[in-house]
């Protein structure tokens, strides 16, 4: 299996991509542009494809992301600070985001003869955003099934889609990911702001995991929102 994988730089995607470049099934890394503020993200995700010397796909959809306007992920709205809740998510929420990205996703996995798409959206963020959750991920696979029935056939792949972030932390230790050269952070300052939602939850994954976080942090939590 040759797999295109969606990564954003985050956590997340680049220990997926670790872990499948370890088999072998890793044939190119698709980052893409859609407006984001953490624009620091996408040189991780370059670096990731360097160090695992495989293709590095770029797409600039930032005239799209311009008009699903309203996060605090692309508009100048300020980030919220502590853990997720359904406020946070309304506010970091971009439209339709992930099945924008894998449905393009797909196109250029056909256009390239590869036989997979992967994304590594997991199971702590099912309560956080619709199209995390894999309901939507097994839609979504049935979609492009429909859609390429009378092309060459690619599958899902969503290794986390049942897993929380606290197993990501684990695969990451087990496949040598440089953590701190992953990017999580919403603010996209020059150190990750250590307040908002998402760098909680890495700092929480790593520690529930006992996996020593390097990654190095504006601030540190508010004590009611620091890693247990």
């Amino acid at each position: 299996m040759k797999a295109l994988l969606i990564c954003s730089g985050g956590f997340d995607s680049v220990t997926l991509a670790y872990r499948l470049h370890s088999i072998g099934q890793l044939a190119a890394i698709l980052c893409f542009d859609y407006g984001q503020r953490h624009k620091k993200e996408i040189d991780s995700a370059r670096l990731c494809a360097e160090r695992l010397n495989v293709p590095f796909i770029m797409l600039d959809i930032s005239s799209i992301g311009a008009q699903l306007g309203g996060s605090a992920l692309t508009d100048d709205v300020a980030v919220p600070h502590g853990a997720y809740n359904e406020e946070h998510m309304q506010i970091t929420t971009v439209p339709n985001r992930n099945a924008i990205m894998l449905s393009i996703a797909f196109g250029v996995a056909t256009a390239r003869g590869f036989n997979a798409v992967a994304t590594a959206v997991h199971g702590g963020e099912h309560h956080v955003y619709a199209d995390c959750r894999p309901e939507f991920i097994d839609a979504m696979a049935d979609m492009q099934r429909l859609a390429l029935a009378d092309q060459k056939q690619v599958s899902l792949l969503a290794p986390y889609v049942e897993l929380d972030k606290t197993s990501i932390a684990r695969d990451a230790a087990r496949y040598k990911v440089p953590i701190a050269d992953t990017w999580s952070c919403y603010e996209g300052g020059e150190l990750h702001c250590g307040q908002c939602a998402t760098c909680i939850e890495r700092m929480q994954a790593m520690a529930q995991a006992g996996v020593e976080d390097p990654t190095a942090y504006a601030t540190t939590p508010a004590p009611s929102t620091a890693p247990a």
